[in-house]
C-alpha cells in the first residue's frame, strides 16, 4: 500500500478512486494551503503527490523525498514544478490536460462581457446607492458584436474562446509562436504580430502560459500600443502582465480596463492599487471551478497516479525521467 498525499480537498471520487486501486490517502484539511515548511513535513514517506497550482515542487523538496515517484498537478498549467528537477531525480511530473478548456474559456468570456457591459461596475453603484433613474449615458459600453477581439495565445483554451467570441459577430484576432492556418480557416480568425493585434484590438484575451518568454510580456511598452478604450483579460497567469506597469496605465487612461482572474502575486493584497480602479474586475483565479471540470482534474491526477504506482508510464507525462523511482 502507498501512501498517496492530497494538498488540498478535492471534489468528486478521485480519492475513492485511488483508495479502490489499494493505496492510503492522506489529504491536508487547512482551508490555506501548506506553507512550503509544511509541505515537506507532510510529504514525508508519500510515494505519491497530488499538487495544486499553489504547491512549488522543486529540486529541494524532491531531495528531501527520496520515495517520491509522481508529482500529479492538478492543473494544466504546471509552473509550480521544476520539470527538469523531477526527471533528473526519477520522479514523474504529470498535468490534466484537455479537461479545463472549455469551462476556462466560458469564464474568459464572462469576463470579457461583464468588462465590456460593465456588468460588475454597476451592480456594485446599485448595491451603493447609485442607481437614481434611468440614464441614457450610464455605464456605457463595447458592443461585442462590432468589436474586435485579440487572443494571445491560440492553443486549447485561446480556441475556444475565438469560437464563443466569433458567435456573437466579433471580429477575432490572434498572435503565438506560431500561425495555424487550420484554425484560422476553420475559426474565421486572423493572425497578427503582437504589436500590430494590441493595436487593432478593443479587447485583448491573454491564454498563453507562464514561461520565460511571457513573464512580463504586457508591460508599458504594450500598453501604450493599445486603445485608450481597449479592454485587457486574464485568465492565465498573473505574471504575464506587469502589474506595476498596468497600474500606470490605467492612471493614465491609457487602456479603458481590466478584468483579471490571475494576478500576481495570489492572493493579491487588499491594499494594492488595482483594488482602487472601478474599471478592474479581480476574482480569485476561478476560471476552471465548476464541480464537473474540477472533478474530472481530479479523476486525471488520480490515474497518473495509480499508473505510476503500478509500474507505469502515466497518461499525461510533463517530463520523462530516463530512470523512474
Amino acid at each position: 500500500m502507498a501512501r498517496v498525499v492530497i494538498t488540498r480537498r478535492i471534489p468528486g471520487d478521485a480519492v475513492q478512486t485511488i483508495e479502490a486501486a489499494g493505496h492510503e490517502v492522506v489529504t491536508w484539511e487547512g482551508e490555506l494551503p501548506p506553507s512550503p515548511a509544511e509541505l515537506r513535513t507532510f510529504l514525508e514517506g508519500a510515494s505519491a503527490v497530488m499538487t495544486m497550482v499553489t504547491d512549488r515542487i522543486d529540486a529541494a523538496v524532491l531531495a528531501e523525498l527520496p520515495g517520491l515517484r509522481i508529482a500529479a498537478n492538478m492543473a494544466v498549467g504546471y509552473d509550480n514544478l521544476d520539470c527538469p528537477a523531477g526527471e533528473a531525480a526519477g520522479v514523474w511530473i504529470t498535468n490534466t490536460p484537455g479537461i479545463l478548456h472549455q469551462t476556462t474559456a466560458e469564464f474568459a468570456v464572462a469576463l470579457l462581457l461583464s468588462a465590456a457591459r460593465n456588468v460588475t461596475a454597476s451592480d456594485r453603484d446599485t448595491r451603493e446607492g447609485g442607481w437614481k433613474t434611468w440614464s441614457p449615458t450610464a455605464f456605457l459600453g463595447i458592443d461585442l458584436h462590432t468589436a474586435t477581439v485579440g487572443i494571445i495565445g491560440l492553443g486549447e483554451i485561446g480556441a475556444s474562446v475565438a469560437k464563443v467570441i466569433r458567435a456573437f459577430g466579433s471580429r477575432v484576432l490572434y498572435t503565438g509562436r506560431n500561425r495555424k492556418s487550420e484554425l484560422e480557416a476553420s475559426l474565421g480568425v486572423e493572425y497578427r504580430s503582437l504589436d500590430d493585434l494590441l493595436r487593432e484590438s478593443d479587447i485583448v484575451s491573454l491564454h498563453v502560459p507562464r514561461t520565460t518568454e511571457t513573464t512580463k510580456m504586457l508591460g508599458a511598452r504594450e500598453f501604450g500600443l493599445m486603445k485608450p478604450t481597449a479592454l485587457l483579460v486574464n485568465t492565465a497567469r498573473g505574471s504575464i502582465i506587469d502589474q506595476d506597469a498596468l497600474v500606470v496605465a490605467l492612471q493614465r487612461a491609457e487602456i479603458g480596463g481590466a478584468a483579471l482572474d490571475v494576478t500576481d502575486p495570489e492572493p493579491l493584497p487588499l491594499d494594492h492599487p488595482l483594488y482602487s480602479f472601478s474599471n478592474v474586475i479581480i476574482t480569485p483565479h476561478i476560471a476552471s471551478a465548476s464541480v464537473g471540470t474540477r472533478s474530472r482534474m481530479a479523476e486525471c491526477a488520480a490515474q497518473n497516479i495509480i499508473a505510476v504506482l503500478n509500474g507505469e508510464a502515466p497518461p499525461n507525462p510533463v517530463n520523462r525521467p530516463p530512470s523512474p523511482r
